[in-house]
């Protein structure tokens, strides 16, 4: 069956497959879904095992992360559950292993695939470091790409190599994979030296500044996605118009490459039947133990960040003046 009828993949009962994805999408449920099912084989790996969080958006609704399974979630679906010490209680997380599920999510609307660092058989061991380069409100995507070249300067300085992709909005993610016997909390350490070794080698083009003032037009290097965070999966669709999509690249290719090139009509061609994310990724290696002591006396970006905002506020209190933003 076709059309607005919907019709049925893999034991999947799609429905409205042609009514567009949110105003402006530029896309429509289907072309959402034949996308997903495109790059499934390519998809499925990298998501498979992870607990998931996705970007759903409904008819009529604004966009939200969801979390938590819902109550009318598919028995066919795996679900794990995973402790919020946050919200202080039990979330139940969906993994998404098969084409059936990867395909339920597509008619949930579910746009936006976000899978932890960590698999769920070992939760506290992510298995790859990575670097959000951000670049600044008005930067286009060319000073992101420079400072990619920085982080993968620093990471060759050290011994290491990581994988680049497009984050599918304005800037990229660079992933390390690193062995099973490293810790969490090393990795976190182990990226902060990292950021802190590329903006070092520019510091008028990147930084490390975590309060959003302090950057004064720089690219953010962004070192904080650790532990128990997540990033948008490779091959991801991002809820953006014509639905960009999170995309591998060669080093050589990064310099041409623009983000609007991959969207989830462009990118199933533009793959064939590759697999840039797998075939690109280098083997995990053990962390250089000095660039692991270096990050453990830089302090957490976040917990610093809380603090000068709460020192700054109270300053600016005294003077009668606004906190910068974070």
């Amino acid at each position: 069956m076709s059309g607005d009828k919907g019709e049925t993949r893999d034991g999947v009962s799609l429905t409205n497959l042609d009514q567009e994805l949110f105003d402006g999408a530029g896309a429509t449920k289907r072309d959402l879904v034949d996308y997903l099912d495109a790059v499934a084989d390519r998809f499925l790996p990298v998501l498979s095992g992870r607990p998931l969080s996705v970007v759903r958006v409904l008819r009529g609704q604004d966009a939200f992360m969801q979390k938590n399974v819902p109550k009318y979630t598919p028995s066919f679906v795996r679900t794990v559950p995973v402790w919020a010490e946050s919200s202080k209680r039990e979330i139940s997380y969906a993994l998404c292993d098969d084409r059936r599920t990867l395909l339920w999510f597509g008619n949930q609307r579910a746009i936006e695939y976000h899978p932890t660092l960590a698999t769920a058989a070992r939760p506290g061991r992510p298995t790859h470091l990575v670097l959000d380069i951000d670049p600044p409100e008005g930067g286009d995507f060319a000073v992101a790409v420079r400072a990619a070249h920085l982080v993968r300067r620093a990471l060759e300085d050290c011994g290491l190599a990581g994988v680049v992709k497009t984050s599918g909005a304005k800037g990229l993610h660079i992933f390390v994979p690193v062995t099973e016997e490293e810790s969490a909390d090393d990795m976190a350490a182990a990226m902060r030296a990292l950021a802190a070794r590329a903006e070092r080698l520019d510091p008028d083009l990147a930084t490390t500044a975590f309060i959003r003032d302090d950057r004064h037009g720089r690219v953010f290097l962004d070192s904080t996605r650790a532990h128990g965070a997540t990033v948008a999966a490779a091959y991801s669709p991002r809820r953006r118009p014509g639905l960009p999509v999170s995309f591998p690249l060669p080093w050589s290719d990064l310099d041409d490459a623009r983000p609007g090139d991959f969207t989830i009509t462009t990118a199933p061609a533009l793959l064939g039947g590759r697999d840039p994310w797998a075939d690109l990724m280098p083997r995990p290696v053990a962390l250089p133990g000095d660039l692991v002591a270096e990050g453990h006396t830089i302090p957490v970006a976040r917990v610093q960040a809380m603090h000068e905002g709460k020192r700054r506020k109270r300053a600016a209190e005294r003077a009668g003046g606004d906190a910068p933003a974070k």
